[in-house]
């Protein structure tokens, strides 16, 4: 399989995985592995150019601990990505095996059609480009605010490590942060990145708001603003952002603009931690 072959959502996840990621394409799927950062999922990956057959679950996860999990123990997850996966395929070997099916709808945008959001932010809200030194466990702090499936300690020392690789990024004018301040608290944040300091393509990363401060207009601001940002910063020519298609952001992302274009998904198992986070949960 070959990166040129990637669908829209997929490509632009290589905007980051390029970066610091051994990526290696093999003849059946292309293999992506992040050794500083064995906890993140999808930098610790395979990605396969179709859906497998219910059969094949010992061959991938055989190729799985082959290319991944035997080379860094502390990836003990398992993460297979679809790159064109139909509309509906059943695969009960893998959910008995624990895999999960995890979709994703590509929404994309140009900068003539982006709309204004429907209302304001609802009480004080500050809108600010955060500094990755200055307020990295503000934003560690909020993704760790809401964690259903995953162990806490694990997964905020993952956010710190991805963040330190947005901010190598950032001084290469390839990535930024955007958040509302609400009473001194970063009650919503996200990312934009892409692929080179004269890229034209913008990708939107870890689009989050704090429970406590949800249904209060700051998301929809928030890529508004995040947005229209990549168009007049940076002279983006388009702007891409993946999300749930069961979410009912993707309403939000449509009414200020955004298109779908693509569905993508792929199939992961987590740690056994993370599991028993989960359970407990």
């Amino acid at each position: 399989m070959r990166l040129g072959e990637l669908g829209p959502g997929w490509a632009t996840e290589f905007f980051l995985h390029r970066r610091d990621a051994i990526v290696i394409e093999r003849y059946d799927c292309i293999v992506v592995r992040t050794p500083g950062n064995p906890n993140f999922y999808w930098g610790n990956f395979l990605l396969l150019p179709q859906a497998p057959a219910d059969g094949e679950l010992a061959f991938w996860l055989q190729r799985f601990d082959d290319e991944i999990a035997s080379l860094q123990p502390g990836s003990e997850h398992v993460a297979i990505g679809i790159n064109a996966a139909p509309a509906s395929f059943a695969l009960p070997s893998w959910s008995a095996a624990g895999l999960k099916r995890h979709a994703n709808t590509v929404l994309r945008i140009e900068a003539a059609a982006l709309r204004p959001s429907a209302r304001a932010p609802q009480g004080e809200a500050r809108f600010a480009v955060l500094d990755f030194e200055r307020d990295a466990e503000a934003i560690v702090e909020l993704e760790c605010s809401d964690l259903p499936g995953f162990e806490p300690k694990a997964y905020a020392e993952h956010r710190r490590l991805r963040l330190q690789r947005y901010a190598q990024m950032a001084r290469q004018d390839s990535a930024a942060w955007f958040g509302f301040w609400c009473d001194g608290l970063l009650a919503a944040e996200c990312g934009l990145i892409r692929a080179g300091a004269t890229g034209r393509i913008g990708r939107f990363q870890h689009v989050l708001t704090h429970p406590f401060h949800r249904r209060r207009g700051l998301c929809s601001a928030l890529i508004h603003a995040v947005t229209n940002w990549g168009f007049t910063q940076w002279r983006l020519d388009s702007v891409l952002m993946c999300a749930d298609p069961e979410d009912v952001a993707i309403a939000i992302y449509q009414s200020l603009g955004y298109a779908r274009i693509a569905d993508e998904c792929g199939l992961q198992r987590n740690a056994p931690r993370d599991r028993a986070a989960e359970v407990a949960a």
